[in-house]
């Protein structure tokens, strides 16, 4: 079986037009972003942080490590919200698609990690 490639982009960017699979992994909506300008497959409010805990990250770097090991957790107890993205993955490239302005320190940073170690598995 191929490595599955997991791809992340912000939804202010320009979206390569082979990007396979999209999805948005922002618990809100990126904000002046039109639902058709971003091709996607599925919106998945679920894989994104709880509120709580993006609210307590707000993209701070000094808590980066904390909110991954947080993150991972909430992933770890909700296999249903990722699953989605895990199944596309199989078939071809998938895009996760972020609204955070921090490139480095965000949900789809982890996400796509921690599909990685979860594909490598299988």
């Amino acid at each position: 079986m191929k490595q599955a490639r997991i791809d992340i982009v912000r939804a202010y960017d320009a979206l390569d037009a082979d990007g396979g699979a999209r999805f948005l992994v922002d618990r809100m909506w990126p904000r002046g972003i039109t639902k058709a300008s971003l091709h996607l497959d599925a919106w998945l409010r679920d894989v994104a942080p709880s509120t709580e805990l993006r609210q307590w990250f707000a993209h701070d770097p000094s808590r980066w490590e904390t909110f991954i090991q947080r993150y991972c957790a909430e992933l770890d107890a909700n296999p249903a919200a990722w699953q989605p993205i895990a199944d596309a993955a199989k078939h071809g490239r998938v895009t996760l698609v972020f609204g955070a302005r921090d490139r480095e320190h965000n949900q789809a940073v982890v996400l796509r990690e921690y599909l990685a170690r979860k594909l490598a598995h299988r």
